[in-house]
This record gives C-alpha cells, sequence and structure tokens, in this order.
C-alpha cells in the first residue's frame, strides 16, 4: 500500500517539498495531498508589489504552477482547505472538519503578518500584503472605494513597495514608520538615503511616528490613521508592520518551537524527536552562519530550498539546508538596496567587536553614459579583518553586487582577502575598482588602524 505524505500549505515550501518527493516517487509508492487555505498555489509573493504598481501586466504572471497542473503531476492539491489540527498520535490532520491520515507531514504553513492591536485595525480597506488573496483584496479595495489617499504603516521592505507601487497608480501615499529612518534592516546613516528617495518622488514619509488607531467611517471603511504625529487620511491602508512565523497549528501538535519564533528543524528539514514530520519555509526557524544563532527571516528564497530538501529526503535522497546569512535586496523607486550578514546592532547583539567603512563609488565607469552613484557600507570583525555583514544602497547596478559580498560572507572570507578578488571589469559594467572593491579596501584600511 502506496504512502501518504500531506503537505500544510501549497506555495513556495510546501509544493517545492511535494514536487522533489513526486520525482523521486511515484504515486503506486507516495500518495501526496497538499492542502491551501487561499485559492492559489506556487506563486511569488515578492510580485505582488509590482503587479498592483502595474509593473507587472497580469496577476498571472507571479503563478509558477497552478493547481491544476500540479494535479497533473499526481499531486493532489485541495485549496480552499484550511487545516485547523495536526494529531501526532493518531497521525492525522483535521481539514475543513474532515480528518486525513499521514504518514509523512510537511508543515508549510509560512509567515503571517505582525497585526497591532490597534482600534479599527480589522476595518475594510486595511490591508496586508502576504499572499496574492492579499493582492486581490488591494485591488479590489483600488477600484470599489475610487481610492486618492493611501497611508502605508511600516518602513519595511513591503511598506517600501508598496509605497512606491500606489504612487505609481497615482494615490497620494503617506508612510509612517515608527523608527528614526525607514528599512531598519539597514543602518540608520543608510536608511536616511532610503528616506531621501522616497520623498523625491513625492512620498510623504513621517518617521518617529506612533500609530495609535484607526477611524472608521459608518459602513466600517478606514478614514483615518490616527496617530500622536496627528491625524492622517486614507481610502486605503497598507500594513507592513513585520511578519512572524506562522506556528500555531504546530505548537497545539506539541511540535518545538524555537527562540526565534519559528519551528524547530535539523538540516534535513526534519522536526526533531517526530519521525517523518517535516517543516519548511517562513514558519522555521534555521541557522545563521554569522552568529551561528538560529533565525527566522521569511524569504522565497530560503522557503523553496527547504522545501526542496526537504523533498527530496523524503522521496529517499539525501540532502542538507546549510544555513542563510541575511542577504535581501528591493528596490525603491530609483533606489536599489542591499544587504547581508550583520547591521551594527545585530554585531553587538551578538557579541562582536567591529570596525565599519563607507565608501561612495560609480556603478560604472564615471566617464561612460548613465553612471550612477552608490554607498556601500562593510562591517568587518577587529582583530581578525573577518566580513561580518555589508549594505549598498545606490542606482542600477547597486543591489546586485551584494551577492559578491554575500559568498565572501559565506566562506567566511576577510576584508583583507577580498581587495585581491578577480572581478569581472569592462567601463559598460563597473569602475576599474569594482566599488566592492572600494570598500573591502577602505574596510582593511580600518582594520589595521
Amino acid at each position: 500500500m502506496a504512502e501518504r505524505l500531506i503537505v500544510v500549505g501549497a506555495d513556495a515550501a510546501g509544493m517545492s517539498a511535494a514536487s522533489q518527493a513526486r520525482r523521486r516517487r511515484d504515486h503506486r509508492d507516495l500518495q501526496i495531498l497538499a492542502f491551501e487555505r487561499g485559492v492559489h498555489t506556487s506563486y511569488s509573493a515578492c510580485g505582488i508589489p509590482y503587479w498592483i504598481g502595474g509593473l507587472v501586466e497580469d496577476q498571472d504572471d507571479l503563478v509558477a504552477r497552478t493547481p491544476q497542473q500540479h494535479r497533473e503531476r499526481d499531486i493532489d492539491v485541495r485549496t480552499g482547505h484550511t487545516v485547523t489540527a495536526i494529531d501526532l498520535e493518531r497521525r492525522s490532520v483535521t481539514a475543513n472538519g474532515e480528518s486525513h491520515h499521514f504518514d509523512q507531514l510537511v508543515i508549510a504553513t509560512g509567515g503571517e503578518p505582525v497585526l497591532p492591536d490597534w482600534p479599527g485595525i480589522n476595518g475594510k480597506g486595511v490591508h496586508g500584503v502576504q499572499t496574492l488573496d492579499d493582492g486581490d483584496a488591494v485591488s479590489a479595495t483600488l477600484a470599489e472605494r475610487d481610492a486618492r489617499r493611501a497611508v502605508v504603516i511600516g518602513g519595511g521592505y513591503i511598506g517600501v513597495e508598496m509605497a512606491e507601487a500606489l504612487i505609481r497608480k497615482g494615490l497620494q501615499v503617506t508612510l509612517l514608520e515608527r523608527s528614526p529612518q525607514p528599512m531598519t534592516t539597514l543602518d540608520p546613516d543608510m536608511g536616511e538615503l532610503v528616506a531621501a528617495m522616497l520623498e523625491k518622488f513625492d512620498i510623504d514619509v513621517r518617521t518617529g511616528v506612533t500609530v495609535q488607531g484607526l477611524e472608521l467611517d459608518d459602513e466600517g471603511w478606514a478614514r483615518t490613521v490616527r496617530t500622536d504625529a496627528g491625524e492622517f487620511a486614507a481610502d486605503i491602508v497598507v500594513l507592513g508592520v513585520g511578519t512572524r512565523p506562522r506556528v500555531e497549528l504546530a505548537r497545539a501538535a506539541g511540535l518545538p518551537i524555537g527562540p526565534s519564533g519559528g519551528i524547530v528543524t535539523d538540516r534535513r528539514m526534519r522536526v526533531p524527536g517526530h519521525e517523518g514530520i517535516w517543516a519548511a519555509g517562513d514558519c522555521v526557524e534555521v541557522r545563521h552562519r554569522v552568529t551561528d544563532q538560529p533565525t527566522a527571516i521569511p524569504l522565497g528564497t530560503h522557503a523553496n530550498k527547504q522545501g526542496r530538501v526537504a523533498g527530496i529526503n523524503i522521496g529517499g535522497g539525501y540532502a542538507t539546508f546549510p544555513g542563510v546569512v541575511g542577504t535581501a535586496v528591493t528596490k525603491a523607486c530609483d533606489l536599489e538596496i542591499a544587504r547581508t550578514g550583520l547591521q551594527e546592532k545585530e554585531a553587538e547583539k551578538a557579541g562582536f567587536a567591529y570596525v565599519t567603512a563607507k565608501i561612495e563609488s560609480h556603478n560604472i565607469a564615471g566617464y561612460y553614459p548613465g553612471a550612477e552613484t552608490m554607498t556601500i557600507k562593510i562591517l568587518a570583525e577587529k582583530g581578525t579583518g573577518r566580513l561580518l555583514g555589508a549594505q549598498i544602497v545606490g542606482g542600477s547596478g547597486a543591489a546586485k553586487r551584494i551577492d559578491v559580498l554575500a559568498v565572501a560572507l559565506w566562506n567566511e572570507m576577510t576584508v583583507d582577502e577580498m581587495t585581491g578578488l578577480d572581478l569581472g571589469y569592462a567601463p559598460p559594467f563597473s569602475p576599474v575598482w569594482d566599488p566592492v572593491l572600494v570598500a573591502a579596501r577602505a574596510a582593511s584600511d580600518a582594520v589595521r588602524k
């Protein structure tokens, strides 16, 4: 009799696991049943702001594989099914009131938006942007309300991306951020560069502002965001105040939850002490390769890799997930933003003594048409010179330079070693000294001092 694999959550991690397991075991050996509470599967949540802003024409362009396409590959995907309980003793899950037995279980419940306990937070026209269904809801509000004024709460990745999207839709946008600058995943001096670019695009950036609640009209629609700095009128409110692992099912089942708030797994994505139970994606915690501490970082890149690892192992192969260094990129209007490793407050928390170096350079040869500036900041460990982290803010070609720094970080290089990296050069692509090398040289000098 065939084993049954149940997957809870049919997006990046869940369907990567299901697909890899199916590649290695056919339906006579392994039945695969996947439950998804939404209506979409295998889509790019990161692309939602670009679809809402009109840069991506069709929502379908964000979908890598539909439920029907998965079914054609012998994966029984059931959308509109919410799993409400996991019974480890009976080895079953309850979905839409029905019990389903499993031999193997993959928990890929993703992340959930942080929802502060503000009055009016559940009003109509108030949206998080986590799923493609959320994107549908934002688009519906924009159309139904003929929205003209938007308030975005939170200046992180989702906040700045949605602020740009709504500006592109012709709305007046106010961005509210509690911290002194947006993009708190950057150091404050780098976040200031982001704020300046947002304001250049007529986004009203208000920092150091604490939201107190939302006022609703007589029909329950959001009309005002109330803060300690006054009230801001809104036809639509977008929440970008953070995410956390969605672990209520796992916690209720008695599975281990780590200090970062994510499900604990080993390197093969197995839940320790629970045979046949796996977890992957934004709901798990992983090892940070710089601090060697557990962390939870919600990114589709990690989710796909972790799901692939789980699926290979379920299919009878062998694979491990080696951890993360915290690499992330985004775009705010004409500004590219990137980071990897630790920022200053994270280095201090981890107990590192460090030096910093910050340089400004061009993305290409300064005399070549279209040259733009970028700022690179590097953190290196005092004494050893080991690279600890880097941040980049700048024009075209800035963000993907973080990959060079991420590889150096992954391999525990020192900034002095980095100064000799053999990077490509031609005037249309780089100055003769690439900005990464200039920054590494400045950091190496700082270590010596």
